[in-house]
Formats: C-alpha cells, sequence, structure tokens
C-alpha cells in the first residue's frame, strides 16, 4: 500500500530522478534519495507547506533538485529503477534519509557540513549527506 498517491507519471518521474541523484551510489543510494524526494511530498512544514504530491517535490521552485537538468533526468526510467521508486513510494526508508528533507554532495573527498539549510546532519551515505529537521519541526516525518 503506497503512503502517497501517485500516477505513473510520478513514478516514472521519481525513477528519472533518483537516477539522475544517485546513479553512481547504486540501488541504495538512489533509494535513500527518492526517501527525500517522497518526504518532501510528505512533510507539511517549512518550504514545504505546499508540496502535496510526488510532482510537485519534483519540480519545487526555487529549492527543487539539480537533477532535474541532467541529461539522465530526460531518458525512459529502467525496469529496475522504476521497481526502486515503487520501493520508496510503498513505504521502505534506509537511514540515514529516514526523515531527511535535504542531501547533497559534497566536492572531492570533503566532509559534510554540521547544518544545511538550518538543518542538522543526520548521516551520509557514499557522496551524499543528509539533513533531517528536528521532530517537533515537521511532526508528519517521525
Amino acid at each position: 500500500m503506497p503512503i502517497i498517491r501517485y500516477t505513473e507519471k510520478e513514478l516514472e518521474l521519481l525513477a528519472r530522478l533518483m537516477r539522475a541523484e544517485a546513479i553512481g551510489e547504486g540501488n541504495l543510494g538512489m533509494l535513500m534519495v527518492g526517501n527525500v524526494i517522497v518526504n518532501r511530498a510528505l512533510a507539511n512544514c517549512l518550504t514545504f507547506k505546499n508540496i502535496d504530491s510526488v510532482y510537485d517535490a519534483i519540480f519545487q521552485s526555487p529549492g527543487g533538485f539539480a537533477g532535474v537538468k541532467s541529461d539522465l533526468f530526460y531518458s525512459s526510467p529502467t525496469t529496475n529503477e522504476k521497481n526502486l521508486a515503487k520501493r520508496v513510494l510503498d513505504g521502505e526508508y534506509y537511514f540515514p534519509a529516514t526523515n531527511a528533507l535535504w542531501f547533497y554532495a559534497p566536492s572531492g573527498n570533503n566532509s559534510c557540513v554540521p547544518l544545511w539549510y538550518n538543518q542538522r546532519l543526520v548521516g551520509r551515505y557514499k557522496s551524499h549527506c543528509f539533513y533531517a529537521p528536528d521532530p517537533g519541526v515537521c511532526p508528519e516525518l517521525y
């Protein structure tokens, strides 16, 4: 049972963005990026109060994802990528992205900064640093 309603088009958009943002991180990295996208659609806090669909989360402006400008975003998703997106939409969560609303990849081997958009670092997976609000700020994520 999905944790958020979505269309087939949104499933494909999610799969494409997961690939564009994290193909080099493997399946687990793509799943974590998917967690952040779905969290933004579920959250009713901070700059995500008017985001209530996967489509809105992907194309939020300002504050959207750089991956939508990548060539990797503009080709059809593979069966594996669509299956990964469906797993996220069905509620699979992976730490450190469990409650995260942001991620970024610092250049080179640089460390993650302790705060990103005034939110705390909750962990790193390969090249991506994940950031989450405190539980009282976005209760729908906890």
